[in-house]
């Protein structure tokens, strides 16, 4: 089977159907037999509907009062299933076609979630199939479910890989010492048993983690071959200059301190990610690496993903360090900007603090030794590269995350870069009251809110979306903005979202953050950014909609002052909270749920925050200590039989997309 060959070649794919899949990423076979089933359906365990308890439930029952309404742009079909044993409700979002696709005197099949919905239980969102046809003899009684892809549904993609059946029974293995990877393909997506599919799904998972492994080996060794030019550290004066601080430094911010001096001193580049927690002071650790650099005659960039941002850094470090360290601010709307970056030319600025200003081709500095990255995950691989070539040799790179990220990532995804970690926050922080709201108990929390409020405090107010379009319940930006200004009339009320120009974006937090703005209704565009000490109240809608990562983020935005703080987290329904989202209300520290968040979702939520697009881990999981120590084993296999990459077509192409993740060529 040619991986490599397009999807066109498939039966039943044509070009309408071929130029959706491409906009879901779906190009060649290889995209396809990799689409893998999320579930199975195993209506052989059917139950008797007297028997159900919630969550994942398959019964064999006859259709009674069927109908469809609509609610806004929403359709709710709704039907009782019964048996012998009883009757249950089953509803389907947006799906109308189901009021035509039962007969009253056949039997079928229905598997989906039993949940506790306004009251009653009920099927939400069943799969169907008719029982005579499943009780053929002819029928695999395991059938896949596979995650939809825009308009091209789960039966749609079962189709299309049927139809290569026998193509995938010839899949030639990826690289010589693993075999067996038409044997699993086979076994995921037409399995006999459920045993059998988490077989060939083991087989996948370290086959992705091979890749991903060996890319990290491979930066490794190609890392170890640049050279820069050693930073040493005037230490004396720099530890005079520590202690004449108006304020103490945290342990934590001491030792990564300390670590990021030794590496500059050495003639291989510091690649180094600092992590820490929401207001762990990373951006003074920073500023304490260009004193460093500058005591040794080197010039420090540090790129900020906004201008109000970048506007922050530079005034509270100028304050800080007085004629101590020169900085310069380069923006966009930077004035006299030309007469600016002839000095930093000439090397009369030691610290330049400024956002894509930095990168322009007119940008020049006279010794550029050191590049820092605040909030990484903002820029992409060629915006860090276009930085690093402003040096006449590979400068030393430090990079700075507020997404703490769980040892085991570190460990097995980045490879050899080496990690700070700012895992204490500063004296006088005040810990954030979290609590859960149900939607339909908001009275009490807008009550709190506006107690702040009158203290002359402010608020964010959260949603998931940006328009209301009616294809789902959850809360909008526009809709929402509109109910708040109009429950809080004498405060001032405004939004923001990522599709809004740089300009308006930066002007609406000046505006938030100089206090004229009372309420900021915003997406989660706000999860990283200026200091506001004077937002008080975070409030979340359909909070469970998130990651645990993500909401401890989005929490950060207040209890940044010396004033206590608070966090509303309002779930999306009636439901009882689940165990995940307890663990935000009652846990304040940010490595902790990203653990949680890695076990439960998976890395995409926490990766997914700091590095576009680099890590898009579809089957491995990385808290599967035994399948990473295989697929290291497998490293290490391949790389003592001298095996080159670069034969192994497939291998390589995989391979490249992840070493792009910590190389700094």
């Amino acid at each position: 089977m040619d991986l490599a060959a397009p999807i066109e070649e498939v039966k039943g794919i044509g070009p309408k159907t071929a130029e959706l899949l491409h906009k879901a990423g779906i190009f060649m076979l290889r995209d396809l037999v990799y689409h893998l089933p999320r579930d199975y359906e195993n209506f052989q365990q059917a139950q008797n509907i007297a028997d159900l308890r919630p969550g994942k439930v398959t019964v064999k029952a006859r259709v009674e009062d069927i109908a469809t309404r609509r609610i806004k742009r929403l359709t709710l079909t709704e039907a009782t299933l019964r048996d012998k044993t009883g009757a249950i409700k089953a509803i389907w979002f947006n799906q109308p076609y189901r009021t035509k696709q039962f007969s009253e005197q056949g039997e079928y099949y229905f598997s989906g979630n039993m949940q506790l919905s306004y009251g009653r239980y009920q099927l939400q969102n069943p799969s169907a199939v008719k029982a005579d046809e499943y009780d053929a003899p002819t029928t695999d009684k395991i059938q896949p479910i596979y995650p939809a892809r825009g308009t091209i549904k789960s039966p749609d993609f079962k189709k299309f890989i049927a139809s290569l059946r026998n193509q995938i029974a010839l899949t030639p293995d990826m690289f010589p010492n693993y075999p067996g990877r038409a044997e699993a393909l086979l076994d995921v997506h037409f399995p006999e048993t459920t045993a059998q599919a988490k077989k060939g799904r083991e087989y996948l998972a370290v086959e992705e983690l091979f890749e991903l492994l060996l890319a990290a080996r491979l930066n490794r060794e190609e890392n170890q071959k640049l050279r820069t030019s050693p930073i040493k550290t005037d230490m004396a004066k720099f530890k005079d200059f520590v202690t004449r601080l108006p304020f103490k430094l945290t342990n934590a911010q001491r030792v990564a301190t300390w670590e990021i001096i030794q590496d500059m001193e050495n003639d291989i580049p510091m690649n180094r990610l600092l992590q820490g927690d929401v207001g762990s002071g990373k951006t003074m650790v920073a500023a304490l690496s260009a004193y460093a650099a500058a005591g040794a005659g080197f010039q420090t960039a540090l790129m900020a993903p906004t201008e109000v941002l970048a506007t922050q850094h530079a005034e509270s470090l100028s304050k800080l360090f007085g004629d101590k360290l020169r900085i310069a601010l380069l923006t966009g709307s930077t004035k006299r900007k030309p007469e600016l970056k002839k000095h930093i030319k000439a090397g009369e600025v030691d610290l330049v603090i400024g956002t894509h200003a930095l990168i322009t081709d007119d940008t020049e500095f006279k010794n550029l030794g050191l590049a820092i990255i605040d909030e990484q995950h903002r820029f992409g691989v060629a915006q860090r590269q276009k930085l690093l070539a402003k040096a006449r040799t590979m400068p030393h790179l430090l990079s700075m995350t507020a997404t703490p990220i769980p040892r085991s990532l570190q460990l097995t995804i980045f490879g050899d870069l080496a990690v700070s970690v700012l895992d204490e926050l500063p004296a006088g922080r005040q810990p954030i009251t979290t609590q859960i709201v149900s939607p339909v108990s908001t009275k009490q929390m807008w009550a709190a809110v506006e107690k702040e409020l009158r203290a002359k405090h402010q608020a964010y107010y959260i949603c998931k979306k940006i328009d209301d379009k009616g294809e789902s319940e959850l809360k909008s930006v526009k809709a929402e903005v509109q109910k708040i200004a109009h429950q809080f009339p004498d405060y001032n009320v405004a939004y923001l979202h990522g599709k809004m120009k740089p300009a308006e974006k930066d002007e609406i937090m000046t505006l938030f953050a100089s206090g004229e703005i009372d309420i900021l209704v915003s997406t989660t565009v706000v999860e990283v950014g200026v200091n506001v000490p004077n937002a008080t109240v975070m409030v979340i809608a359909d909070a469970d909609q998130y990651g645990l990562s993500q909401l401890h983020q989005l929490r950060g935005r207040v209890g940044r002052g010396a004033t206590a703080s608070y966090c509303y987290l309002i779930c999306s329904s009636t439901d009882a909270p689940t165990k995940r989202i307890r663990e935000i209300e009652r846990s304040q520290d940010g490595f902790y749920l990203a653990e949680v968040d890695l076990k439960l979702r998976g890395p995409g939520e926490i990766y997914g925050s700091l590095q576009h697009g680099a890590l898009d881990l579809r089957i491995a999981s990385i808290t599967d200590t035994k399948l990473v120590h295989k697929a290291d084993q497998l490293v290490k296999d391949f790389l003592k039989q001298k095996l080159n990459v670069l034969e192994y077509k497939e291998l390589s192409a995989a391979v490249r997309k992840y070493q792009r993740l910590t190389t700094l060529n």
